[in-house]
Formats: C-alpha cells, sequence, structure tokens
C-alpha cells in the first residue's frame, strides 16, 4: 500500500521539551511525580512510568519530592499549594500555554471581561481559568450567552482550537451587546499549520490515519477535519488498535499525529501499513 505522511506532524516543540524535562529530572531524582498526565499519550505515559514517573491528581497525593508541572500548565494556585508543602517544582508548561495564562491576566487587570474560546474540561483551559477571576469559557454558541451583560470583552482561545471555529465563536460573540471588544490570537502556529497539512493530505487519499491519544484535544481536532473531507478517516492511537479490514479495497494511505505522538508510533505504523498486501485476505 502506497504511503503519504503529512509535511507536519508529531512532536510539537512544547511537548518535546515537556519529554526532555521529565526524562533529564527522572535520571537525577527518585521521586518524581508529575500533576496529571504530562502529555496525553498513552505510549509515552507507559514509558515515563516505568522510568520512574508517578502520575497523582491531586497535590494532597504528594508528600514529598519533585513535582513536574505538565505541558498544559497549572493554575496559581496549585503552584502555590505545591509551594507551601515544599515540593520542587519542575515547570514543562508550553512557553505558548503560559502566554495564554499572562494575557488573561493582563486583560482582567486591564478591565475586561475575560473569555476563553475552548473545552472547558481541558487541562489547558483549566490552568488558564485560575489566572484571573471569573473567566468565562464558551466552547460552542449557547455558551455565548452569558456575556451579553458585559460591555468590555476581552477574547482569547485555547492553543490547539481550529482557526475556523476561533473565527466562527468570534462572529457569534461579536453579535452581543459589548461596548468594547478586544481579541488575541493565542492559537498555536504549530497546531494550525498541522491541521492544514492533514485537511490538504486527507483530500488526497483513498484512506486516512490520525495518531495520537483519544482523549488529545489536539489529535482529535485533526480527526474531525479531516472527517468533514475523507469520511474514511481513523483516529487510532497505534498500529495494535487497527482493524485491517477496513484497508481492504484502498491503495493510498494518508498519516498524521497529533503533537503528543512519538516518532516511533508513526514509524511503526507507516513501516507495517507499507507492507500491508490489500489484495491479500487472512
Amino acid at each position: 500500500m502506497k504511503v503519504i505522511v503529512a509535511e507536519s506532524s508529531g512532536f510539537c516543540p512544547g511537548v518535546r521539551n515537556a519529554i526532555n524535562m521529565a526524562e533529564k529530572t527522572l535520571s537525577k531524582e527518585e521521586n518524581v511525580h508529575s500533576l496529571g498526565e504530562i502529555i496525553h499519550n498513552k505510549d509515552v505515559v507507559k514509558k515515563l512510568s516505568s522510568a520512574g514517573l508517578k502520575i497523582a491528581k491531586k497535590i494532597n497525593n504528594i508528600h514529598s519530592g519533585t513535582v513536574i508541572i505538565r505541558s498544559h500548565g497549572a493554575t496559581a494556585e496549585q503552584i502555590s499549594q505545591i509551594r507551601h508543602k515544599k515540593l520542587k517544582i519542575v515547570d514543562a508548561t508550553c512557553v505558548l500555554v503560559k502566554r495564554v495564562q499572562k494575557i488573561a491576566k493582563l486583560l482582567h487587570t486591564q478591565g475586561y471581561k475575560v473569555a476563553i474560546i475552548g473545552d472547558k474540561g481541558h487541562p489547558e483551559v483549566q490552568a488558564v481559568l485560575g489566572s484571573a477571576p471569573d473567566i468565562s469559557v464558551i466552547g460552542d454558541k449557547k455558551d455565548i450567552r452569558k456575556l451579553n451583560k458585559f460591555r468590555k470583552l476581552g477574547v482569547i482561545c485555547q492553543t490547539t482550537q481550529s482557526p475556523e471555529h476561533f473565527a466562527q465563536m468570534l462572529a457569534e460573540i461579536a453579535q452581543t451587546n459589548f461596548a468594547e471588544l478586544k481579541v488575541i490570537n493565542t492559537l498555536c502556529k504549530e497546531a494550525v499549520k498541522r491541521q492544514s497539512c492533514a485537511v490538504q493530505l486527507c483530500k488526497k487519499v483513498d484512506i486516512m490515519f490520525i495518531l495520537g491519544g483519544l482523549h488529545s484535544a489536539n489529535t482529535r481536532k485533526l480527526a474531525e477535519l479531516c472527517k468533514t473531507y475523507n469520511k474514511k478517516t481513523f483516529h487510532l492511537q497505534n498500529w495494535k488498535e487497527l482493524d485491517k479490514t477496513i484497508l481492504f479495497g484502498n491503495n493510498i494511505a494518508g498519516i498524521t499525529a497529533g503533537a503528543s505522538t512519538p516518532q516511533w508510533v508513526i514509524d511503526d505504523f507507516v513501516e507495517n501499513l507499507r507492507r500491508f498486501d490489500n489484495k491479500k485476505r487472512k
């Protein structure tokens, strides 16, 4: 089978930095925790766990040692709690996520009602919510009603959202009763580039595969966008999850991967797919 890999896919700089920091910390220290999964990829998390990384859902569960702040960041309150417990901090927060947090805080100090376009349950958004009081999360159109009573609006966006969704929500927000609207584009250029490359590729192939964690927001967004243009789009975490029966009748396969997907997962999938003979049913 012919296989084409998207021009831009796999680890982004922020994820690569977080993993490097985690591996470096584990090589020097024994009692190392991460506050939640350091990135949204079970293969990477499993590898780091085997090297000694302990995943803690709550700060109260950490009593000593070092805490790695994952790439999605943490709230100011969480950082304060970690320091209060006199735990060592290794901050692996993506620089772009930190930028969103700083902008949210700045908009609040300037008197704006801060709204972030994104998924409320995502850890990046949760971390941003701790940057300023009473930030509104705009997940879809129905959430926009809560902004009607505010005159000054400051709008930012979760870094991994698509430009199309950002634009759609801004168009709806523009119809509220604001007197002043300030919009700052906080989208990740790497994520946007991956989305563009994925869409271009999925239009040229018979079947499209999106590799990455099932709970990874940027990977799910890639799958969502590609399914719009190619119905035979499949979101898988690795080669083991593939039902090979879906390959029959397809000659050209496209592959892209989320920002948390390691290169070896991509390489393994590509190698196995290229060896597959879609004329032999076994």
